[in-house]
């Protein structure tokens, strides 16, 4: 297994994300672009901007509900597309972060699924073997 990365995983009629890393904070980040992979290409995003994000919740697993549905506003509302996921902090209720992309450009990027929310179905956060682990299903 790569130090941090992602993958997304079938489950009946929604999409599953697991991410990893060395820290809670890579694999919050890794499982949000697995997340944002599902909607364009990272790869064929520049990252010119950022956008500051910020969750709040009172569990791990609820945090990263909230973080992802907090991060899927911003694509929502301004047509933000990602290539990169930073999370500067990462505690068990809270997490805050950067999202560098650019708005979407129809004529340069194509857009892959349309990703409704994030679940709370079979939402998890470890640590194995010394990496950390999350996997959310997101509604699509």
């Amino acid at each position: 297994m790569n130090a941090a990365g992602w993958e997304h995983f079938d489950v009946e009629a929604d999409v599953g994300v697991r991410g990893w890393g060395p820290s809670r904070n890579e694999a919050f980040a890794q499982t949000t672009l697995g997340v944002f992979a599902l909607i364009v290409a990272p790869g064929d995003v520049q990252a010119r901007e950022r956008r500051e994000i910020r969750a709040q919740a009172d569990t791990p697993e609820a945090l990263l509900v909230a973080w992802v549905d907090e991060c899927l506003y911003v694509h929502e509302i301004e047509g933000f597309v990602v290539r990169m996921v930073e999370v500067t902090t990462c505690t068990d209720t809270l997490v805050h972060g950067l999202l560098h992309g650019e708005p979407l450009d129809t004529g340069r990027h194509r857009v892959g699924t349309v990703v409704k929310g994030a679940t709370y179905h079979r939402t998890s956060i470890g640590l194995r073997e010394g990496t950390w682990e999350t996997r959310i299903i997101v509604d699509v």
